[in-house]
């Protein structure tokens, strides 16, 4: 048999959210629990141990671009999102379509840096202390009733938590705090101003476990 790989998780996280978001741009409508299901790639448990004690947190996680193209994509990321008026039920549809050009394609593939995730933190209660301490993270994938994958790396803070009345051009931000928060506002009601509140995580991936109930699960480490 042989020897399986990270991939295995890269094919049902990533390539399973592209054809998800293929059909979101396309129109295509689908039954909610279907939706909802899909979204178990995107919303794994982050773990983390430091002063705030031993936690799980559910947050949300996204696939970017290697770093030299974060800058090329958001101008338009940017554009989109300037486009934004309350009311308007287009702005969703027209994000997914950007997402899946710059992130989803066959050609966009090509280009995503595989060997991180990226997240936001908008708590700022025990994820956000634990990791300022100690960057050691596991994130934990469940999908029902079968599929479940574990990641273990390294937790990365870009860019820093400024207060609302703090007077800070987005432009001036880290790049990963501008383009993941960016991301996020792709599909979602934006709010530029918000942006530098909202620290991004960027989660490097050193080891990857299979722990679906399955014969090639149960803890099974793939091969990075």
């Amino acid at each position: 048999m042989a020897e399986r790989t990270i991939q295995t998780f890269f094919n049902w996280a990533y390539k399973g959210r592209a054809a998800n978001l293929k059909k979101i741009s396309d129109g295509v409508e689908q039954p909610p629990e279907k939706i909802f299901l899909s979204f178990t790639s995107h919303t794994p448990t982050f773990v983390s141990n430091g002063s705030k004690g031993l936690n799980a947190s559910i947050k949300g996680i996204g696939f970017v671009p290697k770093q030299e193209y974060l800058a090329k994509i958001l101008p338009e990321y940017i554009e989109h999102i300037k486009s934004y008026k309350e009311g308007d039920k287009e702005y969703g549809t027209r994000g997914a379509k950007i997402l899946h050009k710059h992130l989803y394609s066959e050609e966009a593939e090509k280009n995503i840096d595989f060997s991180v995730v990226t997240s936001l933190e908008m708590a700022f209660v025990h994820s956000w202390y634990n990791y300022r301490e100690n960057p050691e993270a596991t994130l934990l994938f469940y999908q029902p009733p079968m599929i479940s994958f574990e990641l273990r790396g390294k937790m990365e803070i870009r860019g820093k938590r400024y207060a609302k009345e703090d007077t800070v051009p987005y432009g001036e931000l880290d790049i990963y705090q501008q383009f993941v928060n960016a991301q996020h506002d792709m599909y979602h009601a934006p709010n530029i101003e918000r942006w530098k509140t909202r620290p991004a995580y960027v989660f490097h991936i050193e080891e990857a476990f299979d722990n679906g109930a399955g014969p090639e699960g149960f803890g099974k480490q793939l091969k990075i």
